[in-house]
């Protein structure tokens, strides 16, 4: 069963299960996590890939054949992972399909927000052009706070190394590269730009909060391209009001799609949809990886990418 899926269509999923003799159904349509319990229960399901629905510790325990849960994408936070560890069920992910497209994306928001790209797009649209109404920066001299140098967090800072930034890393990761690692008050209290690559958990949900915005740099930019839950919204809709951080852009929301009202209509804060991961190519590798690691397990091989191996 695939449980939701953003792309048209699951042919390359059904594809790759039919030639390992499975059937691939598409639940894509029954929207709630209660709906696909209802439609699972003590059904043969033996598999589930998914991609943002919750995988909750109800869904496992209606499918009484569950052997593994394949997440279409890097995080697991979407599913209940103590009721799979506690039912025996495999969860694997695709932790590094889509690095270059989140980190372009984050290197985008930064420059868009550096020379006034979607700012001046909205004025012109508007009818009005006036060069001057907003104080450009200079990439190169920019310093910018990498939050979570893992895969997609280091991938940012060197796109941003590359234009002459100065960059700093949380000082969590030991390994640190070619960047300087620092406390996350110092970095917070010392850069113009801070991405957020975090991944959400009991430590990190609304880890961005009130105190760690009132530590950034008055005028500085707070970008999000990781999980919507990792930043306290009403605290940076506050926070912006008083410039610090200046402006805001995420591409990832606590309730989504639901823009929360503190941030919708602002020209302070850039707003995607959940995109970053997308392209066509890590788009066809997730879902090609994602379906591979399925079967695998299905058919007693071991998954390329286990989060969560089977319990011996």
């Amino acid at each position: 069963m695939i449980t939701d899926h953003p792309w048209r269509g699951t042919d390359v999923e059904a594809a790759i299960c039919a030639a390992a003799g499975f059937e691939l159904v598409d639940a894509a349509s029954a929207g709630t996590p209660a709906a696909l319990e209802a439609l699972v229960i003590d059904s043969d399901a033996v598999g589930i890939l998914t991609n943002w629905a919750p995988v909750t510790a109800g869904l496992i325990e209606s499918c009484p054949h569950l052997r593994v849960v394949s997440r279409l994408g890097v995080g697991v936070d979407n599913i209940d992972v103590a009721a799979a560890r506690a039912h025996g069920v495999v969860v694997t992910r695709v932790p590094d399909y889509c690095v270059e497209e989140v980190s372009d994306h984050a290197v985008a928001m930064v420059l868009a927000w550096a020379r006034g790209i979607t700012f001046f797009d909205r004025e012109v649209r508007a009818g009005r052009f006036d060069p001057g109404a907003r104080a450009l920066r200079r990439v190169r001299d920019l310093v910018v706070g990498i939050w979570g140098a893992g895969r997609n967090g280091t991938a940012t800072g060197r796109k941003l190394a590359a234009f002459g930034c100065s960059v700093l890393v949380d000082d969590h990761h030991g390994q640190a590269g070619p960047f300087e690692a620092v406390g996350v008050d110092e970095l917070l209290g010392r850069s113009d730009v801070v991405s957020i690559h975090l991944p959400l958990n009991d430590e990190t949900r609304g880890i961005v909060d009130a105190g760690a915005l009132a530590r950034m740099r008055p005028g500085s930019l707070l970008v999000n391209t990781g999980r919507g839950r990792l930043v306290d919204v009403d605290a940076l809709a506050a926070a912006l009001d008083v410039g610090r951080p200046g402006a805001a852009a995420l591409d990832v929301l606590p309730e989504e799609p639901h823009v929360p009202p503190g941030l919708a209509g602002r020209d302070d804060v850039l707003i995607t949809p959940h995109v970053a991961f997308s392209s066509v190519e890590s788009v066809a590798e997730v879902r090609r990886r994602a379906t591979e690691d399925l079967v695998r397990v299905l058919t007693g091989a071991e998954p390329r990418d286990p989060y969560l191996p089977a319990v011996p």
